[in-house]
């Protein structure tokens, strides 16, 4: 179980440095999503970390310091207008209430992480949940983007190496052939028995966990999942069927002896980024918890 989470009290001074500091770092990730945005213009890769987890440049610039630390002076007063905040003797603080109302997500994210984080690591999918998401299909989920090996050609690489999926979230799109391809049909009341921590989506989705603990744990812990996904976004991609060649990615050729080896390498170095940030998601939950049960 993780350590008890005590209300501590920070400063003015102190918690508007790391407030601003938080918001340099969130400006340079969004900033080039938010001048493409403003373009019109569509980017295969990284739009993905925004609209698939639904989080919007403004919120991600929000810092939140996390449960049971108060917001002291002035300035803390403009939290009572975000979600999940109340007042306190001291200061501004997320509320009790609201831990309360987010017990079950809490829970269901704590259960997840470490059912995932007690298998071991799986490695030989090599990247095919995206090849399995246009097989036989008559259109592209990137339909501005080609197919590196031509529909034919990608076909011929699903049909020459088994499935081997794990997660859900990826299966779910996979195309009704490719599905019955796959090693295990799996299901979303089954996720937290099927999920492993050699898992490409897996690492990524610690940023949706975070993004769903909201202001219950420190945007710094968020920040550190996001950039996790984004480095394994771009090598979600390098590994597709598509040629991203035009946007700057060299394609990692998973169809190819040498190009799976080198996906395994880079899976693995994500999986063992990905271990600590679970752990620490993982007891930040536990921690919550019990201060559910005790009220």
């Amino acid at each position: 179980m993780g350590h008890i989470v005590s209300d501590s009290l920070l400063h003015e001074g102190d918690w508007t440095t790391r407030e601003r500091a938080h918001r340099e770092r969130v400006q340079h990730f969004v900033e080039p999503h938010v001048q493409r945005q403003r373009a019109g213009v569509a980017h295969p890769v990284w739009d993905f970390l925004f609209t698939y987890y639904n989080a919007r440049p403004r919120h991600l610039r929000r810092w939140h310091p996390g449960f049971g630390v108060v917001l002291g002076g002035q300035a803390a007063h403009r939290y009572l207008g975000y979600s999940g905040y109340g007042a306190h003797p001291a200061g501004v603080t997320v509320s009790r209430d609201y831990l309360q109302a987010r017990a079950d997500a809490v829970r269901f994210i704590a259960e997840l992480l470490r059912a995932t984080a007690a298998r071991p690591a799986r490695l030989n999918c090599f990247g095919l949940h995206e090849w399995a998401m246009v097989y036989r299909a008559s259109t592209v989920r990137h339909a501005y983007v080609p197919l590196r090996l031509g529909a034919a050609g990608t076909d011929a690489v699903v049909e020459s190496m088994p499935l081997r999926c794990s997660h859900f979230d990826a299966f779910r799109f996979f195309t009704a052939p490719a599905a019955r391809r796959n090693s295990d049909r799996l299901t979303r009341d089954r996720q937290i028995a099927t999920e492993q921590p050699g898992c490409l989506h897996a690492g990524m989705d610690l940023y949706r966990w975070s993004l769903k603990l909201g202001p219950l744990i420190a945007s710094e812990l968020l920040m550190d999942c996001l950039e996790l996904a984004a480095d394994a976004r771009e090598l979600d991609m390098r590994a597709s069927p598509y040629d991203l060649s035009g946007y700057g990615f060299a394609p990692i050729a998973v169809e190819t002896s040498t190009g799976r080896a080198e996906y395994v390498r880079a899976q693995q170095e994500i999986a063992e980024r990905a271990a600590p940030l679970r752990a620490t998601l993982a007891n930040r939950c536990e921690a919550l918890l019990t201060l559910v049960e005790g009220d």
